[in-house]
């Protein structure tokens, strides 16, 4: 039998009550206390959504699918465990439940296929942290990218192919508008020469190339509210912009993001969704992957494989 490997996924987190919101900012502000109107904010967002997201649902249905596919190549080789950023079950708790159940090797996975300093070296800090904690040492290798992995752009061409034809072959296709988005980061990033905008920009030509498209564009979302500047265009200005040159139809394709999370189901389907209806817009969206079959063979591909992905070293 192969000495066991523990594969951790790591996703942002989310509050799943309205208690919980207020914790949940403080957590996203590394410990800072939000204001009373922040709080209120986010409060209505998920309140606009139903309450709360289905971001810790999806990871674990992800998990699962991933724990069986992987099982029925080696039963005894993987175990599969979810650890959030700035939520329950955090990541340093899942960290110390890999130690305890007495695996020694770990492949940690951020479920974001772009790298950038701000955003992925947030878990890396929160894994080799827990590590440093243990007692016994854990090996691990760190995924910091995986855009290029070549299932996971068939799938979200697959994606783009499906929504045109869902919401828009009835009219033909030749006029939508198809914009990628991603999460902005604050400009200083590129003060670092920060890969991100280069990651993205590779991935959307190279799915756009999959997919068959002829045009498309690329924009931001989800800006945070600070006093520095944060990378743009923004999506509803590009929204703005599109219906400014007289279109009438658009394709949202959140290339930056996997699951159905806040920034997918308040930021686009709320958000963006109001703005285009008042513009006289069409707005359509492709599907998250979630838990689908085909992001779950990419996501095995990437652990088995590595294919398509940059990898780092952590824990000691």
């Amino acid at each position: 039998m192969s000495e066991r490997t523990a594969v951790l996924l790591m996703a942002y987190g989310t509050p799943n009550s309205r208690e919980e919101v207020e914790p949940y900012y403080r957590s996203i502000r590394g410990g800072r206390q939000p204001t009373p109107e922040q709080v209120e904010e986010l409060t209505d967002r998920y309140r606009r959504v139903g309450g709360r997201t289905r971001l810790l649902d999806i990871t674990q249905e992800v998990a699962a699918a991933l724990q069986q596919r992987l099982n029925d190549q080696d039963a005894d080789r993987f175990q599969v465990y979810i650890g959030m950023k700035h939520w329950h079950p955090f990541i340093a708790e899942v960290v110390e439940r890999i130690a305890a159940d007495g695996i020694q090797q770990v492949i940690a996975i951020a479920l974001a296929p772009h790298y950038s300093k701000m955003s992925i070296d947030g878990y890396r800090s929160s894994v080799q942290e827990a590590v440093d904690s243990l007692a016994n040492p854990l090996s691990v290798r760190f995924i910091e990218s995986w855009y290029a992995n070549p299932l996971f752009i068939s799938s979200m061409a697959k994606r783009i192919r499906e929504a045109l034809k869902r919401n828009f072959s009835s009219d033909g296709e030749e006029d939508v508008k198809v914009v990628f988005s991603a999460h902005s980061l604050p400009r200083r990033i590129l003060q670092w020469e920060d890969p991100y905008p280069e990651e993205l920009r590779q991935s959307c030509e190279t799915v756009a190339k999959a997919a068959g498209l002829s045009s498309w564009q690329f924009t931001f979302q989800s800006a945070g509210r600070t006093s520095d500047p944060w990378l743009g265009p923004d999506i509803l200005d590009t929204l703005a912009g599109l219906a400014g040159e007289g279109a009438k139809r658009a394709l949202m394709v959140p290339i930056g993001f996997v699951s159905d999370n806040l920034e997918i189901v308040f930021d686009i389907d709320v958000e963006a969704q109001e703005l285009a209806q008042g513009l006289g817009m069409q707005l359509a969206r492709t599907e998250m992957p979630n838990a689908s079959p085909d992001f779950i063979e990419a996501l095995e591909d990437l652990v088995v494989n590595g294919t398509g992905a940059r990898t780092s070293s952590a824990g000691r």
